[in-house]
């Protein structure tokens, strides 16, 4: 909006010219390959977080994942997938809870230890029990201790549902991951 300069006394409108619309595609593409696909999600920075619970036998457990987020503010509900061909799926599918302990960019060890099979993956970290056992992670950017809510098969992945119980947060810059790469944040924009 401008005012007007001559004679008048009011405000100028200039009109907006209308927004078009993008068009719609007619029909998906059947030929988009995984790994273009997956290229493509590469683009979409994340943060890194270890998932933990107890199995049935009281055993801790946990992977890297950066498939987290956020859902609802009320109630506070957070997602995560897992592979369905995941050895680990039966037992967080059991499980009443689970911990989302999101990494600090000097975690890069831990992210990578927890991505390796067959190794002590607790081994290293400092690990105490949160709610139902699962493990919980210190010195990170942030943890989230949640109750189980669902847990339903979408595509070849399932995904968790968990009502945060109880969480903790630290000033620590999170560790980043992007096209194949571990990052730190940048600068504030």
């Amino acid at each position: 909006m401008s005012t007007g300069g001559q004679g008048g006394g009011g405000p100028t409108i200039v009109p907006v010219p209308a927004i078009q619309p993008m068009p719609m595609p007619q029909t998906p593409d059947p030929a988009i390959e995984p790994t273009a696909l997956r290229a493509a999600l590469g683009r979409f920075a994340t943060g890194v977080t270890i998932i933990t619970c107890l199995d049935a036998a009281g055993e801790r457990l946990g992977m890297t994942a950066n498939s987290f987020n956020s859902l609802s503010l009320d109630p506070a509900l957070v997602l995560w997938s897992l592979r369905q061909a995941s050895p680990a799926l039966p037992h967080f599918q059991a499980a009443r809870h689970f911990a989302v302990n999101v990494l600090a960019e000097n975690q890069v060890a831990l992210s990578r230890r927890f991505a390796k099979r067959d190794i002590d993956r607790f081994a290293e970290g400092l690990w105490r029990p949160g709610l139902g056992g699962a493990p919980v992670l210190a010195a990170c950017a942030a943890v989230f201790e949640c109750e189980t809510v669902s847990h339903q098969v979408a595509g070849d992945h399932v995904l968790f549902i968990g009502q945060v119980q109880r969480l903790d947060e630290s000033a620590l810059a999170p560790l980043v991951f992007q096209a194949g790469h571990y990052h730190m944040l940048g600068e504030i924009l």
